[in-house]
């Protein structure tokens, strides 16, 4: 069966009352920035509460199917057969048409679901399902009905055309990219970050990125890695600008100031502070972060709530109640497991103490900070002042320029 459209289907954008309209007209304009990176041209229309996607001429379908499926919003990508309404004998070898083609072992089980949108049909949703059923079981004797569990659901709609299909190929749900505002994640090599990235991003949330290097300490591969994790989140987020920020002389000016089972807390307070006056400066609403309780040393409840001192806006952690074999799982379906694994050190594990503290006290961190007080400002300002923006969409070459 070659397929010339694609009926998708969406869930918690139907429940947005009024406002259904703009989640909708979202969901379009993201779903024609995918079809983008495909070969073909395509249309993509709304009608009846309905979003459809139509090809022009030839195209890759499982290329198209790949990209729909990185389209945040989607619930459901459906190959569908659309027919003008040229009378019910007609929709009946039509039906008979598309379960041969579709479907060439009969040794099947199946149950016709039709819905009639349009009221003025002849036939009501009980009669077609029906008669359709009886349709084909005299046309294919192999085949029985089951209205339980069927191999297969054949859907039938009634609308200004008929739409026929019988295979739902699963988006990843949540919201449309740009719903919810925009938030900064705190990107590290690590395997955590990116898909906390990616889980906000599934909430509607267009996604900023902000990155910590340590040159000499970190190399450019460990910068290299940090770009490629973000470019495969793009894939699903939409363009993201990443901000590379030069942490070496705040981590070694901390380093030489401060007591060292305290270092990872002190320069996690640092690049909180950091990520939030990028944040404010692009209009990010929160902070993302990959932080899961407990994980390590700076993931204990302590830990985060001296972490937190720092930051006025939101910080959100979309892993905090998960496991590590669970937030694995996540980068081997979101396909950054590999990559997050390659051997080159960020900045947050080179100047690691040997026995970190686990449960820092907050008065005593505050009191340590102030040993920075001589030039911590100025640091900041200069890493502030030298940061590298990238501009990273998934397929395209990143565009690197300094800030200076």
């Amino acid at each position: 069966m070659e397929y010339k459209a694609f009926l998708i289907k969406y869930a918690e954008i139907g429940v947005k009352g009024k406002n259904r309209y703009l989640f909708e007209d979202r969901l379009c304009d993201q779903i024609r920035y995918a079809l983008k990176r495909c070969d073909g041209a395509f249309e993509v229309t709304k009608s009846q509460g309905r979003i459809y996607v139509n090809a022009d001429g030839d195209y890759d379908y499982d290329e198209v199917v790949e990209n729909l499926k990185t389209v945040f919003g989607v619930t459901g990508i459906c190959p569908v057969v659309q027919l003008a309404d040229e009378g019910f004998e007609q929709l009946c070898k039509d039906v008979i048409h598309y379960m041969d083609e579709v479907y060439p072992d009969k040794n099947i089980t199946f149950k016709v679901e039709a819905r009639r949108a349009r009221k003025n049909y002849p036939k009501d949703s009980m009669e077609i399902n029906r008669e359709i059923g009886e349709v084909l079981l005299n046309a294919f004797p192999e085949i029985r009905v089951d209205v339980h569990k069927p191999d297969v659901l054949l859907r039938i709609e009634i609308r200004e055309k008929i739409n026929v299909y019988s295979v739902v190929i699963a988006g990843p749900g949540g919201l449309p990219i740009g719903t919810n505002g925009k938030g900064t994640l705190l990107l590290s090599g690590g395997i955590d970050s990116p898909v906390a990235g990616y889980m906000i991003a599934k909430r509607g949330v267009k996604i900023d990125a902000v990155y910590f290097s340590a040159p000499p300490y970190t190399s450019e591969r460990a910068t290299q890695k940090v770009m490629d994790l973000a470019k495969i989140v793009s894939k699903y987020s939409g363009p993201i600008t990443l901000h590379i920020i030069n942490f070496t002389d705040i981590q070694l000016y901390i380093y030489d100031k401060c007591p060292h089972d305290e270092l990872t807390i002190i320069m996690r307070r640092y690049m909180m502070r950091i990520a939030q006056t990028i944040a404010e400066q692009s209009g990010s609403l929160g902070l993302i972060t990959g932080e899961s309780i407990g994980q390590v040393a700076s993931q204990t409840m302590q830990s985060l709530m001296a972490t937190n001192d720092v930051c006025t806006m939101p910080v959100y952690r979309p892993l905090i109640g998960m496991d590590k074999q669970e937030i694995v799982e996540l980068s081997e379906k979101l396909d950054t497991y590999e990559t997050s694994i390659l051997p080159y050190e960020d900045c947050c594990t080179i100047f690691v103490a040997k026995h970190p503290v686990t449960k820092p006290n907050l008065n005593v961190i505050r009191i340590h900070e102030k040993n920075l007080e001589e030039r911590i400002d100025e640091l900041v300002q200069t890493a502030l002042d030298t940061q590298e923006v990238v501009e990273i969409k998934w397929a395209y070459t990143a565009d690197r320029q300094n800030l200076q």
